[in-house]
């Protein structure tokens, strides 16, 4: 039934529907390219827990930061889950530059973001299972109003920092459970709850958005295990507006 009426909501415009008007969900065509251009033609984007969502805000202090600890584009991740009455949800770090971790609405939250800058999508391959997509919910509403790591996040600008060319191999290991998260590794251990990545290969406390949007990194464990690009297709520019 959900999705029943997401195809009827959001394909108003496509061929065979009625003139397109803002306020529905689409995706341009996937491609690992951080920059302006809407690749189309623009499809109707049926949403599904476990895809995950990246953003590039308009921020001069996150951009400067991002650099700095050499994270690069884009700045913030989140992914999205099923509540437990259907409806669905993003799950993020510090939604809004909030120092929470929200669960908001989906789409009125990629609209918001939308507005201030660029959002992507990545889809996933495969539909999560019932019991990934439960376990995934599970673990979003345990970290729901929990802090943002604004000093782990600020420790990566320090030689303290979980990610290294030797020591990512014994530090940032999945922890199951936190006092607070910073967005990416919230993402990241958020798949690892849901058993789409495997615990072993993965480090959420040195994983950037930048990992998670390209599939591959700069720091040579994460570009040798991070298996985000053979769960999930390419990212795809998302608007509400084609």
């Amino acid at each position: 039934m959900l999705s029943v009426m997401y195809s009827v909501l959001l394909t108003a415009g496509l061929p065979g529907g009625s003139e397109v008007e803002c306020g529905g969900s689409f995706l341009y065509q996937p491609a690992f390219k951080i920059d302006e251009e809407l690749r189309g033609p623009a499809e109707a984007y049926l949403p599904q827990p476990g895809d995950v969502m990246l953003r590039l805000d308009k921020s001069i202090f996150w951009r400067v930061t991002h650099y700095m600890a050499l994270a690069f584009d884009p700045n913030g991740s989140a992914i999205v889950f099923a509540r437990p009455d259907g409806s669905l949800a993003i799950l993020e770090a510090g939604p809004n530059d909030t120092m929470w971790v929200g669960t908001p609405d989906m789409l009125p939250h990629l609209k918001e973001y939308a507005a201030a800058g660029r959002v992507w999508i990545r889809r996933r391959c495969v539909p999560l299972t019932p019991e990934q997509s439960c376990r995934l919910t599970e673990f979003a509403l345990s970290q729901d109003g929990k802090r943002f790591a604004i000093g782990r996040l600020g420790q990566q600008l320090t030689p303290f920092r979980s990610r290294g060319p030797i020591r990512t191999r014994f530090v940032g290991k999945p922890k199951g459970d936190r006092a607070s998260w910073f967005c990416s590794e919230l993402v990241t251990e958020g798949c690892v709850a849901a058993g789409l990545l495997d615990p072993e290969r993965t480090r959420p406390s040195a994983t950037y958005p930048h990992d998670l949007f390209f599939g591959r990194s700069y720091n040579l464990f994460i570009d040798h295990h991070l298996d985000v690009n053979a769960g999930w297709y390419p990212p795809a520019r998302w608007t509400d507006c084609p």
